[in-house]
């Protein structure tokens, strides 16, 4: 990086043999070009070597990532090649959010708006809310409430365990006057018998009230406890919903400020950017990633854009999966809407994921009767239509076999993964199917190569899943909310060049599970082979569902198939 005041970089070799691409990188799914390659090792040694400031990547002294490091943070940057009025090459170079708790830091871009500095409305409502969020910390660990909430459960076991023993009692006392008055009736009843007859029904009715005013009294000791717990709770439903809408006027004011540019020269804000996206509203941090502020930059000081990358530096978060060093895409929320804006007008590369990479590719059909029919289907293939690509198995198969009761989807691969696959032919084996799939009767082994040498000779992942809600189609780990999801594993053999080839075995059916489970630090720590998402491309995802079991839904036999990968 060149002077602290100024956020153009120089090449420092020679870039002049390295042709320029004809079209502006497409920012959600590329190859970084040469040059967006050479700016990152140049900003890469930079991270290295720079003194200014000091950020917890868990990194060594030499860049390597140390295991040992407990409290680390990770982060995104970006370098976007740009020709400077000069017309002389350089790149400019940005980070996401905060980097050493600082927006701003020397030989970086700018963030679009310095929500942190001069802003006086911002800050006076950041530190209401943050008087509201001590309140309610106060309020939630209040001794008191704390004692009010043992009470209760105190007072609700004692409640409890006295209506039982009362109920008990009753039970006991009634089985006596039951044969009491069964002795009676055997005999001819007397003046004296009547009475007491009449005096059994007075023990009832009896027994009843005492139910009654038993239940009475501890709903009113209950209550009064209540009504106290009540009033700490009241408060804090207040404080929660005035920080709430505090939060939400603040991050409307925000999105105001944040007025993004493009080459035309359009300025637009946040709120109208996304307004054009009506399923999609702003998250937080939005406008704060890398490849908007780079962008912004370049456009408002005449810098001409040449070619862009993004890539992660230090160790991942503990619930995602980010490599060292790895590019990686704009995000899709956050990004998608705004770069839409920002890259109108500038001819892009074309959108890899409009294209169908298995058009030419044929689906071996193993098996086929009146009920169900038993492909493996090729890398790159959809299983069903998707969004861009309507070519799929699910299409195909429809079309060849439009003569039958209907084509049922019972389960799905990812595109690139191949392998077997089973679809119903008609409604009936579609419902016997779909029972045998819901109750986790089909079995499946996958085999797969990873990325290294694996310890162990077999274990299982037990890692909860769910969506990223600002990167989709990414998965992420997610101990609070995410669906529970196991794998077992064992492994068959140590390749040459250091990976492992492994059977999977998913007990559960959730989206990209194995490839989560695999390359995640607390799964199998290995990305399988060709992994774009969680690991690093080749020349496919070495990923294929080699075994299908189940039993035939309407002979009842059982079946088993297998189709070998081709790597």
């Amino acid at each position: 990086m060149q002077s602290k005041n100024s956020c153009f970089t120089p090449f420092l070799s020679d870039v002049s043999a390295i042709a320029l691409p004809e079209k502006f990188t497409y920012p959600f799914c590329y190859e970084p070009h040469p040059l967006c390659e050479m700016a990152a090792k140049q900003l890469q040694q930079h991270l290295l070597e720079q003194s200014d400031w000091s950020h917890p990547f868990g990194l060594d002294s030499e860049g390597r990532l140390d295991e040992k490091n407990g409290d680390y943070n990770g982060k995104m940057f970006g370098v976007l090649v740009v020709k400077n009025a000069q017309g002389a090459l350089g790149f400019l170079s940005a980070f996401s959010g905060l980097l050493a708790d600082q927006l701003i830091q020397p030989g970086f871009v700018p963030p679009v708006y310095d929500r942190l500095a001069g802003a006086t409305l911002f800050r006076q409502e950041a530190d209401e809310i943050a008087a509201i969020n001590q309140q309610v910390k106060s309020l939630e660990q209040s001794q008191q409430r704390e004692h009010l909430l043992r009470q209760l459960a105190r007072l609700e076991k004692e409640a409890q365990q006295e209506t039982e023993a009362l109920r008990l009692t009753i039970i006991e006392q009634r089985k006596l006057r039951k044969a009491e008055r069964e002795s009676i009736a055997q005999n001819s009843p007397n003046s004296l018998q009547e009475e007491r007859l009449a005096q059994l029904a007075r023990e009832s009715v009896a027994e009843k009230r005492r139910q009654q005013e038993l239940k009475a009294h501890w709903l009113q000791i209950h209550n009064e406890v209540n009504v106290k717990i009540e009033a700490f709770e009241s408060q804090l439903a207040d404080l929660k919903q005035e920080r709430k809408h505090r939060s939400a006027k603040l991050q409307q004011h925000l999105f105001e400020q944040y007025q993004l540019l493009n080459c035309s020269g359009e300025t637009k804000s946040l709120l109208d950017i996304f307004a054009e996206f009506p399923k999609l509203t702003p998250p937080a941090g939005s406008g704060e990633c890398a490849a908007p502020k780079l962008l912004q930059y370049a456009f408002k000081h005449q810098f001409t854009p040449i070619c862009m990358a993004e890539f992660w530096w230090g160790k991942s978060p503990k619930s995602e999966i980010r490599q060292h060093k790895k590019y990686y895409p704009a995000c899709q929320n956050k990004c998608f809407p705004i770069l839409s804006h920002m890259l109108k007008n500038m001819t892009l590369d074309d959108n890899p994921l409009l294209q169908n990479p298995a058009q030419d590719k044929e689906i071996e059909i193993l098996y086929q009767d009146e009920a169900i029919v038993v492909v493996n289907k090729p890398a790159e293939l959809l299983s069903v239509p998707g969004v861009h690509i309507k070519d799929s198995v699910a299409t195909r198969l429809a079309e060849r076999f439009s003569d039958k009761e209907g084509l049922f989807v019972l389960h799905r691969l990812d595109m690139s993964t191949s392998g077997l696959l089973v679809f119903a032919l008609t409604k009936r084996a579609n419902k016997q199917l779909q029972k045998q799939f819901i109750t986790r009767q089909v079995k499946k082994r996958y085999v797969a190569i990873l990325s290294g040498k694996v310890n162990e000779q077999h274990g299982e992942i037990t890692l909860p899943l769910r969506g990223d809600l600002n990167d989709r189609p990414r998965q992420i780990v997610c101990l609070e909310h995410g669906k529970p999801a196991l794998t077992t594993w064992e492994c068959i053999a140590q390749e040459n060049d250091g990976s492992s080839r492994v059977y999977l075995y998913p007990h559960t059916g959730r989206t990209h599970q194995l490839r989560v489970h695999c390359a995640h630090s607390q799964g199998l720590n290995l990305p399988i082979k060709g992994d774009d998402l969680y690991g690093t491309k080749a020349d496919r995802l070495h990923l294929h569902a080699e075994q299908l079991s189940f039993t035939h839904p309407y002979t009842r036999k059982p079946m088993t198939f297998t189709a070998k990968p081709n790597f």
